[in-house]
């Protein structure tokens, strides 16, 4: 497995997780403090593009112009270790720090371009920072610290049953780097478990994705709530409570949509949804409003957790 820090961390900051979410980077905050995870925000760091990137609206260019700048400041706060709370995140900045790394000619015309706007100081030199050594994704980071999770908890959701939602942009762009499997994801299985609850394992379309595919969700929803309605009625079939996610856009797709789908399906899915930050400040005694952030949820949480029973 690949090395993991606990120290020298920038949180890299989302802008889904920050418009639609919010109580996924309080609950991943939450849970850092509680496992003593050395980590800082910088108000510096911009968007990595990714929604925009996927859309055609930004060029590899772009993307990776925007990832070095990012990059020099996660260098220059002596934090290069690079924590995303989203799977497209991860996945785009993992990509342009390879691109930079490995492509002369494309890390050469973006430093060029910082040099004619003034901006020599974000020069990006080869492997100023390394994708397996200072990439990650937020639960990689919970992942080295599972033993410490189990220590820490407050509260037993054993009796709900759980699935899990890897995410393409975690186990399917940079496989290489996926800790607990790809084929057959398990690492937020693994991590539930380390809250003291089983999840079900596989299940029907369990690799399958959410359906969103960025602009397709608007420019051909009927394709994209299909494959997201696949996956609901898996779910549905297994008669799944609780979805733990690793994505905000998967989030979106499910939780937003979910109603919109129940509909079109002529089904009443109960499944709520859950990033596995917020699943762990749950268990961990998270404020449900201050830490978990449950009033941006669309479906309500508490039409599944009603009560929390206390670990004996």
């Amino acid at each position: 497995m690949k090395n993991v820090p606990d120290s020298n961390i920038l949180l890299f900051r989302s802008c889904l997780v920050s418009v639609e979410y919010p109580g996924v980077e309080s609950s991943t905050k939450f849970v850092f403090d509680k496992l003593g995870v050395d980590y800082e925000i910088s108000e510096k760091q911009t968007c990595c593009t990714g929604l925009g990137h996927y859309s055609d609206v930004f060029t590899q260019i772009d993307t990776s112009a925007i990832g070095a700048r990012n990059f020099k400041i996660a260098k220059n706060l002596n934090r290069p270790n690079l924590v995303m709370m989203c799977a497209t995140c991860y996945a785009i900045n993992k990509k342009s720090v390879k691109l930079l790394n490995k492509n002369d000619d494309l890390r050469n015309e973006i430093n060029g371009l910082f040099e004619d706007n003034g901006l020599k100081h974000l020069t990006y030199e080869k492997n100023d920072l390394l994708p397996t050594e200072n990439i990650f994704h937020v639960v990689d980071i919970l992942y080295g610290k599972k033993d410490e999770i189990e220590k820490n908890i407050k509260y037993d959701l054993s009796e709900y049953k759980i699935a899990t939602h890897h995410g393409c942009h975690y186990c399917k762009v940079h496989y290489e780097d996926t800790i607990a499997g790809f084929r057959d994801p398990n690492i937020l299985d693994e991590l539930v478990e380390a809250c003291g609850c089983k999840t079900i394992g596989w299940y029907d379309h369990k690799r399958a994705t959410c359906g969103t595919g960025f602009r397709q969700r608007y420019s051909n929803p009927d394709l994209s709530f299909t494959a997201t309605a696949d996956k609901m009625n898996a779910l549905d079939e297994e008669d799944v409570e609780i979805l733990i996610h690793l994505c905000p856009n998967c989030h979106i797709q499910f939780d937003r949509y979910q109603h919109l789908i129940s509909k079109r399906e002529n089904k009443n899915y109960k499944a709520i949804h859950l990033n596995i930050a917020q699943f762990i400040a749950i268990v961990m005694g998270g404020d449900f409003n201050k830490v978990i952030g449950v009033k941006s949820h669309t479906v309500p949480i508490d039409s599944i957790i009603k009560e929390l029973k206390e670990v004996k």
